[in-house]
């Protein structure tokens, strides 16, 4: 049983079906422009091209075509920073963030950078808070959420570059790009925008348009591994390439291009973005009923988090985290040996790029949790292959398994 999707997810079988003609039949390199199979290639990556633009809300931004989002992240800190029209030497980037954003920001200040984290909104422990309850303060709500007064007082005029990540990949959180964007504007700051857990499961046309540089990987939307992108939200925009040896991609990303990932993940986009009206309100109340059948049955269990209604928001500014979201503690239970009582059931600690770290989530103990209690905690990503059945059945043997092993804890 899956319950897994924000570490990648299943290749919708309509994705398939698009990318089976580029691997068996139509497989020439959309470089080999001298003959007319090439060609037919090269047309159709920039149709999938300008599709996806349009499907981002960029159409007169540019895409530049990756092998994910590690690779988009890597092209838009080191590509800013290391313009040599660049001078400033300053980077902001969220305490949150993912790891393949804070390792570039650490090689960057061993660069000479100075990096700068941004505090996010915290726990407040003496609140109990009750998703039902629609009249619980605001602090819940914005949980993980970079501190704006932080950033106004960070940002001056040396600042070149500031990382925020959308959607959080291990609570959820959603934060709020327009005072951000605000703020990086009237300064002069490039915004980066790590999108990878947010395109394809929430509405992003107008958040993107904010940012100057956008990234995403094609698995977290049911499409395939392997692809991904960097949206320049203005084409002009000047990046120092860190892959060269073709001038593939107007000398920004150089390398043979993986066709059939590239129709597959244009493919997947449209998918996401047709459904996204029902799926958003289907997932968002998956999660709910998982939270709510757990929490009958673990007494004291615990949202790591932001908050949310039981009503799905009319207006995607009240979303405050991913609608497939969950991340729990379990109470005097470590997270590891839950998994392990539950063998059949797919969900995880933490992020997947740093599951075989022995240290607790920084994102959890950067919320306010302690190490104990960021090691009780278990992440659960809903997705769109996953029925209210399979909630029951996981609620089900989860609360089994803590039943068993809490009776080992002094």
């Amino acid at each position: 049983m899956y319950l897994d999707n924000h570490a990648t997810t299943a290749v919708d079988p309509r994705v398939i079906d698009a990318m089976l003609p580029l691997m068996r039949s139509e497989y020439a390199n959309a470089g080999s422009i001298t003959h007319e199979p090439g060609r037919r290639i090269a047309a159709k990556i920039q149709e999938c091209k300008e599709q996806m633009l349009g499907l981002l809300g960029a159409s007169g931004g540019q895409l530049v075509l990756t092998s994910g989002a590690t690779e988009s992240i890597n092209l838009a800190l080191f590509g800013v920073a290391l313009h040599p029209r660049q001078k400033r030497r300053r980077i902001l980037v969220g305490k949150l963030e993912h790891r393949a954003v804070l390792d570039c920001a650490k090689k960057l200040a061993r660069q000479g950078f100075l990096v700068q984290s941004l505090e996010a909104i915290t726990h407040d422990n003496s609140v109990q808070v009750d998703q039902a309850d629609q009249a619980v303060s605001e602090r819940p709500f914005r949980i993980g959420r970079i501190d704006i007064d932080t950033l106004a007082e960070a940002l001056d005029d040396e600042v070149c570059l500031v990382s925020i990540l959308l959607g959080n990949n291990e609570i959820g959180t959603l934060q709020d790009m327009r005072p951000v964007a605000d703020l990086c504007r009237a300064r002069g700051a490039i915004l980066h925008l790590d999108a990878t857990q947010a395109v394809g499961k929430v509405p992003l046309g107008e958040l993107s348009l904010q940012a100057d540089l956008v990234s995403f990987s094609a698995h977290k939307f049911y499409g395939p591994k392997g692809v991904g992108g960097l949206l320049m939200t203005d084409p002009d925009l000047m990046l120092t390439p860190q892959i060269v040896g073709g001038g593939q991609q107007n000398n920004l990303r150089s390398g043979t291009l993986n066709t059939s990932g590239i129709v597959g993940m244009a493919r997947a986009l449209a998918i996401a973005s047709e459904s996204l009206e029902s799926e958003m309100p289907r997932i968002y109340a998956l999660r709910d009923r998982l939270w709510q059948k757990l929490r009958t049955s673990i007494p004291g269990l615990r949202l790591n988090g932001p908050a949310w209604n039981k009503d799905f928001p009319t207006d995607p500014k009240d979303l405050y985290g991913l609608p497939g979201n969950l991340n729990v503690q379990f109470p005097g239970v470590d997270g590891q040996s839950l998994m392990l009582k539950v063998p059949g059931l797919a969900v995880s600690s933490g992020s997947a790029c740093t599951a075989a770290e022995p240290h607790p989530s920084h994102v959890l103990t950067g919320i306010g949790l302690s190490q104990d209690q960021a090691r009780c905690s278990l992440r659960f990503g809903i997705g769109r292959f996953n029925t209210s059945e399979q909630i029951d059945q996981a609620a089900k043997k989860l609360a089994w398994a803590y039943s068993q092993l809490i009776q080992f804890v002094a």
